[in-house]
């Protein structure tokens, strides 16, 4: 190929590349504008945690783009993902993760009287160190009770390699286990379909493993939860995604909530046209940064949902208070 056929092809890229990337950038400066319209919905007030609100609750924690939920319902707590642990295999120098944090809030807000928290119950959703990592801390913290755990046992064959050799998803899993064992911790690995816990009724999707998705990886594995009081439900959906293949397999099953935890952090593959379609949420909590969001996804929300989102990381973590008289109230400032 001669030189001025490369400078020509270059030209053409180019042409085609730059004003692809400026209608991305103009696209996601318009879903930024409506989402900050749409946020006004809701006249989300900084969390006194005094209960005004009533006692049956969904803590959205801010772990950054991590996941770490705390669920409480007539002063009974759970544990929903744990935030991003000290020592993830992913990160290629040191840093501090969220450990403390989530320890610190466990003690602030479900503490008795002698200083010890009671958990009813933990869950993993899946083996990825970002929702996983800091059970290990949570589990051998010695004022922490835990009285059963939810983990389904860890199957390789959903996996990529990759996932594996270089994220460390078998060593997160058994020390988990190991530490759960340590402590004489209940462990059920045959997640039930269902769970009551206080007011809250919990259904629990993808319990088990779907052939058909071995190899598309970890996300493949994860347990969606949708919370429900009343006529008021809450859909906190992991890591469930279009591209592991979850989104078609359970969009139906799970039906409209009045809240979704966005998948996947808000990044590329969650919260296509046709979840929400069957979710038909009225808002969304995303647990990362706004800047984070996936243009794509922003675009769903905003242009074809139609529905707010809020971030985590941005609103210092979030509260959504069921209310007795069927309302979902956010409060925020819940990491301070």
């Amino acid at each position: 190929m001669n030189d001025n056929k490369k400078k020509k092809i270059k030209v053409i890229a180019t042409w085609i590349i730059v004003p692809f990337m400026a209608l991305i950038f103009i696209l996601d400066i318009v879903t930024v504008v409506l989402g900050n319209i749409y946020a006004k919905r809701y006249d989300i007030k900084e969390e006194t945690f005094t209960l005004e609100n009533g006692d049956d609750r969904i803590h959205f924690l801010n772990t950054a783009n991590s996941d770490c939920i705390l669920l409480e319902s007539n002063g009974r707590f759970a544990m929903v993902d744990s935030g991003e642990g000290d020592s993830n295999p992913r990160r290629k120098v040191a840093y501090n993760g969220f450990e403390d944090e989530v320890i610190a809030y466990l003690n602030k807000v479900a503490a008795d009287e002698n200083g010890v928290v009671h958990l009813d119950f933990i869950l993993g959703t899946h083996y990825h160190y970002d929702h996983v990592g800091s059970f290990p801390a949570i589990i051998n913290e010695n004022n922490i009770k835990i009285s059963r755990a939810y983990f389904k046992a860890y199957l390789d064959k959903m996996d990529k390699s990759i996932e594996i050799e270089r994220w460390g998803l078998p060593e997160i899993y058994n020390e988990i286990i190991s530490a759960l064992k340590a402590k004489n911790i209940e462990i059920i690995s045959n997640i039930p379909d269902k769970i009551v816990f206080g007011d809250f009724s919990l259904d629990l999707f993808n319990t088990g493993y779907f052939e058909d998705l071995y190899g598309k990886g970890e996300n493949s594995s994860s347990i969606g939860i949708k919370v429900t009081k009343g006529s008021k439900s809450a859909f906190l959906a992991a890591d469930i995604t279009g591209p592991s293949g979850l989104e078609d397999k359970l969009g139906e099953q799970i039906g409209r909530c009045d809240l979704l935890k966005i998948g996947h952090h808000g990044y590329y593959g969650s919260s296509s046209m046709s979840f929400l379609n069957f979710i038909r949420p009225e808002v969304c909590i995303v647990t990362n940064h706004q800047g984070k969001v996936y243009p794509n996804v922003k675009w769903n929300l905003t242009m074809f949902a139609k529905v707010p989102f809020y971030a985590t990381y941005d609103y210092n973590g979030i509260i959504a208070s069921f209310s007795d008289s069927g309302e979902i109230i956010l409060t925020d400032n819940i990491n301070r």
